[in-house]
């Protein structure tokens, strides 16, 4: 049975949503969003319910905190607010949520979006079955800034879909970039790969995941 984490600090509203939802799922619940952190790397849910607005660390916090972290970043988050979509949702899917939901909750809409993602989670796992093997890439395309870029980085991590990488070129999400591997002075025209998030931003660590959009060439896994 999937396991979801429900995080609100509305008491009632979180005993409503466990009583809607404990036919299908199992069910854990904090008003804390710290201990909801706490949670999701202890328990790693298959869903996260998020409230936005709670006192001290709010949703949006949460929400980038477990989009940024590689232990819970392919954690899908629906966020459930009595906010209004017109004035929140363009963010909290740029922070990472996968659904937006206001309240009063249409529990029949949540459930079908609740098996509609599990499912296309349980495929996207299988292809992301990563493997520690160290690669030299280059990377082209356009920045932020709308200025082409050409640069040469390093993965030892990657799958069958993508790879994760240091990438000093300021991207848009899902910005575009021809890649290539190189080897012994050769390169291989590999394809193209679409940005889809960053891992620990504006730090020294940081690195960008890719996901190939078009991979007609031979990649490191298959």
């Amino acid at each position: 049975m999937p396991l979801i984490l429900i995080v609100d600090d509305d008491e009632a509203m979180r005993g409503l949503m466990r009583e809607r939802l404990e036919d299908a799922y199992k069910i854990i619940d904090t008003g804390n969003p710290e201990e909801a952190l706490s949670l999701a790397l202890q328990s790693k849910p298959d869903c996260i319910l998020l409230d936005l607005m709670m006192p001290e660390f709010s949703g949006f916090e949460l929400c980038q905190t477990l989009a940024s972290l590689s232990f819970t970043r392919l954690i899908p988050i629906f966020v459930i607010t009595g906010e209004p979509a017109a004035r929140y949702k363009d963010s909290c899917m740029n922070l990472g949520a996968k659904e937006y939901f206001e309240k009063p909750l249409n529990f029949g809409q949540l459930r079908s979006r609740l098996t509609a993602v599990l499912e296309s989670k349980q495929h996207e796992r299988r292809a992301e079955v990563r493997v520690r093997l160290r690669a030299l890439l280059k990377l082209r395309g356009t920045d932020i800034s709308g200025r082409k870029f050409e640069l040469l980085t390093t993965t030892d991590n990657v799958s069958a879909s993508g790879f994760l990488c240091g990438c000093h070129a300021l991207l848009e999400r899902d910005a575009i970039v021809e890649v290539w591997l190189r080897s012994g002075g050769l390169e291989l025209q590999v394809g193209r790969a679409r940005m889809v998030r960053v891992e620990w931003p504006n730090t020294a660590w940081q690195r960008h995941g890719f996901r190939f959009v078009e991979k007609p060439h031979d990649w490191i896994l298959r």
